[in-house]
């Protein structure tokens, strides 16, 4: 444990290095379109925009780098899941869900292609997305989940047993699995580099180290100066608590990772994993993992799920406690790494609303706008909200009419706020205890349904 490298953002700013710094903001400005946020959400809104109608002046600003929140610390999981989805099928009717859904699974794709088109080498891997269950109560979920995928339209997703699922990958007891195409395996970092670079080439400002501290219509406010916009576009995902009157919007939910060495080509052999499938389970409170590109396993799940008052770490530190929590996930898929090193471990927020529905807006009214809410399926969910962003604004000001995008049933979404505190706190660990209660109880009493606490969590929470 000791040789691991404990923050410093992520694992992926040590591999790629963090970037130059660019200039903050040097006093009042006046742009187009103003975007508060440089992660993926930001970027993609300004890259889009600006491809669309390269006359507007568009200004970007980031609190401190781009990528430094959620961009550059996920676990470079481009996939089709989108946070909300049996929400939106309850409110709008199965096929206004269907629509979203395939706009996700087309997403997948675009990320790939611009990616390319724009000369980005972030290590993509379009291997699909593998999730396997390893107790019968996992397995039941899984072929729910399956057959509810299949339900929204999924043609090419596939089952597989535990032999077929040994083929793909030696997941200890593993019983079964469910594996669809549309995900790919990426490096965060080299991602939000690139497409920074790629908006900075088509003319967006871009100013860094410029924190926003509050938003109004047509205003963004920050110690350097105010940017005025007619729009005003937040992307602040898990850091949007930290503006003034915000605190309760979306909860900065707290998620960890580790990165091991290495493994040598017999290590490797004994795992197999040739597909680099994206790894997920069906656990309550799950793990995400990928194959990178020089031959590590990065490994993820909840640790510390909540910081009291919405608060937001600075470097990524993680507690010795949420490390070993991984290293013991990491041992239980794979007991034959039991002595492999932990060469970095960090952990980063992510936004959460209270119905855990991701959601993008534009308030005609106001010309304020926003996207986010991705509940961990932020990489591609980021795109494709942006892609809606940029059709909204250009809806809104006479440039283009509604399109397939701004009809989606995410658009002008209503979530209530969360509840203050202690309240908030108490629930989201009370919530995360249970879940990972739920899971004890799976391993060790196997059946085929899940604790009745765990359903009991999911109701309580809003996620179901």
């Amino acid at each position: 444990m000791s040789s691991t490298i404990n923050g410093g953002i992520s694992f992926w700013y040590t591999d790629h290095g963090t970037p130059a710094p660019r200039e903050p903001l040097p006093g009042d400005e006046s742009a187009d379109v103003c975007i508060v946020g440089g992660g993926y959400t930001g970027l993609w809104t300004a890259y889009y925009l600006k491809k669309a109608a390269p006359f507007l002046r568009i200004t970007v600003l980031e609190q401190k780098f781009c990528g430094y929140g959620a961009s550059g610390r996920n676990g470079g999981w481009l996939y089709n899941g989108i946070a909300g989805r049996d929400r939106y099928a309850r409110l709008h009717g199965r096929e206004a869900a269907v629509r979203l859904q395939e706009a996700m699974n087309d997403t997948v794709t675009e990320v790939i292609e611009t990616a390319r088109t724009e000369g980005i080498d972030a290590d993509i891997h379009h291997g699909g997305v593998l999730e396997v269950a390893y107790t019968p109560a996992q397995l039941a979920r899984l072929k729910e989940f399956h057959a509810a995928e299949l339900a929204y339209g999924e043609k090419e997703r596939t089952l597989h047993g535990a032999r077929e699922t040994a083929d793909r990958i030696r997941v200890a007891g593993a019983v079964g699995s469910t594996w669809t195409p549309h995900g790919a395996r990426l490096h965060p970092v080299k991602l939000v580099k690139g497409l920074a670079s790629a908006v900075e080439a088509l003319g967006v400002t871009i100013h860094e180290s410029t924190p926003v501290t509050e938003i109004k219509p047509k205003h963004a406010i920050t110690p350097y100066g105010t940017v005025r916009a007619p729009y005003i576009l937040r992307c602040t995902e898990g850091f949007t608590a930290s503006l003034k009157g915000q605190r309760r919007t979306w909860l900065p939910m707290n998620s960890s990772m580790i990165a091991t060495a290495p493994l040598s080509p017999a290590q490797w052999e004994s795992i197999g994993w040739e597909g680099r499938e994206t790894l997920g389970d069906m656990a309550h409170a799950y793990m995400y993992a990928q194959r990178t590109a020089d031959g590590r396993i990065a490994l993820g799940g909840r640790g510390v799920p909540y910081r009291y008052a919405s608060k937001t770490d600075n470097d990524g530190r993680t507690q010795p406690a949420t490390i070993e929590a991984l290293r013991e996930i990491l041992t239980r898929f794979f007991p034959q790494l039991a002595g492999v090193e932990v060469a970095h471990a960090w952990s980063g927020v992510l936004g959460v609303p209270r119905d855990w529905c991701a959601t993008v807006t534009l308030d005609r009214a106001t010309g304020l706008g926003w996207a986010g809410g991705y509940v961990g399926s932020g990489v591609a969910t980021a795109n494709l909200a942006a892609r809606t962003l940029r059709d909204l604004v250009q809806q809104d000001s006479g440039q283009a009419g509604p399109t397939d995008l701004t009809t989606l049933p995410w658009v002008n979404h209503k979530v209530r706020k969360w509840e203050p505190e202690p309240f908030r706190w108490i629930g989201v660990q009370g919530m995360y205890a249970t879940y990972r209660n739920a899971d004890r109880q799976e391993l060790t009493t196997p059946t085929a349904s899940a604790p009745r606490l765990a359903r009991i969590a999911d109701r309580l929470s809003g996620r179901h």
